[in-house]
């Protein structure tokens, strides 16, 4: 008998991944109840990116000496909009697609701006950035066009993301 076949199934992966498929089903038979949920992990993720941009500027200061800016500023809009969203859920709801779509372009046109870094990393990091920095300017752009449509398509890929962990975690109890 090999070891694989000792092993069994993890009931804790498989345990997960059926209450993440279920989660990602329930989010799409109701994407607009969804939304709500939506702005509160928006909202939090919002806040610990404000406090990791401020973190991470200081540590790359104190690394490399390069003294940015622009990551204080995301970091400080980041955690007023988080804390802003957590308190009014509703209005947080009807801005979803404009701040999302706010929010992408900011953080592009900021990457733009602090490509020299990059450069100094790899000439390959600086591609890949002004590309992915460029890729969210378009999208930022396209979100502020359609908002109704981008609100729900928010809502489907979270429950897109959660049906794809589900799956993974269903696979790996298995293995």
């Amino acid at each position: 008998m090999n070891e694989t076949s000792k092993r069994g199934i993890d009931w804790g992966s498989l345990i997960l991944g059926i209450l993440f498929v279920l989660t990602a089903l329930l989010s799409f038979q109701d994407p607009a109840g969804n939304l709500i949920a939506i702005v509160m992990v928006f909202a939090i993720f919002a806040i610990l990116k404000g406090v990791f941009e401020i973190f991470a500027r200081n540590r790359m200061k104190e690394l490399t000496g390069y003294k940015a800016y622009a990551p204080i500023i995301l970091g400080v809009i980041d955690i007023i909009i988080g804390v802003y969203f957590l308190f009014n859920l509703n209005i947080g709801v009807a801005a979803l697609p404009f701040i999302f779509a706010i929010w992408f372009i900011l953080d592009s046109v900021f990457g733009l701006f602090a490509l020299d870094l990059a450069k100094s990393v790899s000439t390959g990091y600086f591609w890949f950035t002004l590309v992915v920095d460029v890729l969210g300017i378009i999208l930022g752009i396209m979100l502020l066009m359609n908002p109704l449509s981008s609100a729900l398509t928010l809502s489907f890929l979270v429950g897109f993301y959660f049906m794809l962990f589900g799956i993974t975690h269903i696979v790996y109890a298995f293995r």
